[in-house]
């Protein structure tokens, strides 16, 4: 039970940890080869390339976990506790929504690129490996999502004490413990 509390805790991390050092060791060497040895590798700009794709779709799921996502929070002025907690509640199954329809169509998709046998040009990777990253990040951000929603159909259910904020009042508050 502890691996399983520990995965929750720091698998984006560590895949997003692991994804920025190969992309930026990446670059470096590809630097170092073009301005000292005046040569350049045919692999490295591909590779820095799909490191990224995954990083950015991983951290989806990270922003997700961590309520960073990109979203308009005015209406949450609007309301009080509870009123935020369920307009929160219907934009977190909206965009679960969206996710498990990304996961669904981007696993077809991958699946098909693996089955046609499409490769990258220079490093020759099955470019459904890379296309995998949609329904991957998307999948993971639906379980964060899933976690989200039942911490709030928890917390109006009086099961649990949680508050919706604004990103105002959450910069705020960082100012303030800072």
């Amino acid at each position: 039970m502890k691996i399983v509390h520990w995965l929750d805790e720091n698998i984006e991390k560590i895949l997003l940890s692991f994804l920025s050092i190969i992309m930026i060791f990446i670059v470096f060497l590809q630097v170092v080869m073009r301005y000292v040895f005046k040569n350049s590798l045919h692999w490295s700009e591909e590779i820095a390339r799909f490191s990224l794709i995954w990083l950015v779709f991983i951290g989806i799921s990270y922003a997700v976990k961590k309520n960073k996502h990109i979203k308009i929070d005015v209406l949450l002025m609007l309301f009080k506790s509870k009123g935020r907690i369920l307009l929160n509640l219907v934009s977190d199954l909206l965009f679960l929504l969206f996710a498990l329809f990304v996961v669904f169509y981007g696993f077809d998709v991958s699946s098909k690129l693996l089955a046609f046998g499409q490769k990258s040009p220079a490093n020759h990777i099955p470019m459904g490996y890379v296309y995998a990253a949609a329904p991957v990040g998307f999948g993971l951000a639906a379980i964060r999502l899933i976690q989200s929603i039942i911490q709030q159909l928890l917390t109006l259910s009086g099961k649990r004490n949680a508050t919706v904020k604004t990103e105002l009042e959450q910069l705020q508050e960082e100012v303030q413990t800072n």
